[in-house]
């Protein structure tokens, strides 16, 4: 899931030559961890049939995997500020690399535990890139081109995280991959060996520095505390509960699929799964385009509202219908967490960088959520749905009236 990130001022260092290679390079990140985040949700799975584990515990994956973001997110941010972006990713490409070969000893003794701390180390890794790659993407180029570049970009995470669900249906879920774990360690050696070797590319390659300048005049100023902003904390509120809605679907997409629509098998499933991941980016994509005539707090609402509706259908449990609402449901969240995050941030001032901080780290509630959610599962997995339900009225909420700020 890419990051928003707050304004800044930034200024690089003129350097000769062309940065498309460096363009290429740090485009390669969004892909790498998009990648990562596919393969999650389909280890819940997995791991429950060959590990013999809850689907409650299963979720654990997703508790360890955002709780990094939430537990590493500012000692990156303080690393990068003293050592600059390009050691940040460097750090980043070395603990995502650990994190993937520890994936073959944890599979070896087939010990759960181990996992945890393999991933938890690996999403380390992947909160350093988020935190780095956006603004190094801003700068590589002409100004007035940094959006498309951006948006360029980000549309490589969307295709890492599809393809992840079809690697797993083709190799954890295909004849063999369901009786023993050698597939999880050949495919997670397979992406430490790519994400070193483009370690070694950056370690070889020039960047560009960056300097990010706040310049921060009288009219920014604001003597008003941080948290005194309802504007800022509604949106911490909503962005806890997007993102714990999105993770605990994703989560437990598969199982939902298999018990709901007994001709879905487990493969079958994980293709369903990317087919969604597709939907996500494409309605990323379309969002952006609606936002030229719809205010952003109206499509969040509009968003929002549907996507209640859309998971009262799967609470529901009626078979293919519910699961085709399911997979919509992706589409219609794919605008919130920027929305959620820009609205959230607006007219902060001085406050801006910090408030951006803040509503970064509400994504724990992709940490807390689906156990929740989990635990509601081991009943009936259509009734865990009523979760993110819930959490997209308090969405909705923030796009009807608590995104309204003073300025």
């Amino acid at each position: 899931m890419a990051l928003a990130t707050s304004q800044t001022n930034i200024s690089v260092e003129p350097q000769k030559g062309s940065y498309i290679f460096p363009l290429i390079l740090v485009t390669s990140l969004f892909f790498l961890w998009g990648l990562a985040y596919g393969l999650l949700d389909v280890l819940n799975k997995h791991f429950q049939v060959l590990l013999n584990i809850t689907k409650t515990r299963s979720t654990l994956l997703q508790a360890a995997y955002f709780g990094a973001y939430f537990s590493v997110a500012l000692p990156a941010g303080l690393f990068m500020n003293k050592y600059g972006y390009k050691k940040g990713i460097i750090t980043g490409l070395l603990l995502y690399t650990t994190g993937a070969l520890l994936f073959f000893p944890s599979a070896e003794y087939e010990n759960y535990n181990f996992f945890l701390l393999s991933l938890f180390i690996l999403a380390s890794g992947l909160t350093f890139l988020e935190t780095a790659a956006n603004p190094y993407i801003t700068v590589l180029g002409k100004p007035e081109t940094s959006e498309f570049r951006l948006n360029l970009s980000q549309s490589f995470n969307g295709v890492g995280a599809f393809i992840g669900p079809i690697i797993g249906a083709n190799l954890f879920f295909a004849a063999g991959g369901e009786e023993n774990l050698d597939t999880v360690k050949y495919v997670y050696l397979a992406i430490a060996a790519i994400v070193f070797f483009v370690a070694l590319l950056f370690m070889r390659t020039p960047l560009p520095e960056i300097k990010e300048a706040e310049l921060v005049d009288s009219k920014q100023q604001d003597i008003k505390p941080l948290f005194s902003h309802k504007h800022f904390v509604g949106a911490f509120i909503a962005q806890f509960f997007y993102v714990a809605a999105q993770v605990g679907i994703a989560a437990l997409f598969i199982n939902y699929c298999t018990e709901t629509d007994k001709s879905i098998d487990n493969a079958k499933a994980s293709y369903l799964l990317s087919i969604s991941l597709m939907l996500f980016t494409a309605g990323r994509f379309a969002g952006t385009a609606l936002m030229k005539v719809i205010a952003p707090n109206k499509l969040l609402t509009a968003y929002s509202i549907i996507n209640i509706i859309l998971c009262a259908v799967v609470v529901s449990g009626k078979g293919a219908f519910s699961v085709y609402s399911l997979m919509a449901v992706f589409f219609f969240e794919s605008i919130m967490f920027p929305t959620i995050f820009a609205l959230g941030v607006k007219n902060l001032g001085h406050n801006t960088k910090r408030g951006g901080s803040f509503i970064i780290m509400s994504i724990a509630g992709g940490a807390f959520m689906p156990y929740i959610m989990g635990m509601l599962s081991e009943k009936s997995t259509a009734q865990s749905y009523i979760v993110p339900l819930v959490c997209f009225v308090i969405v909705a909420w923030y796009g009807w009236k608590g995104y309204k700020s003073k300025s």
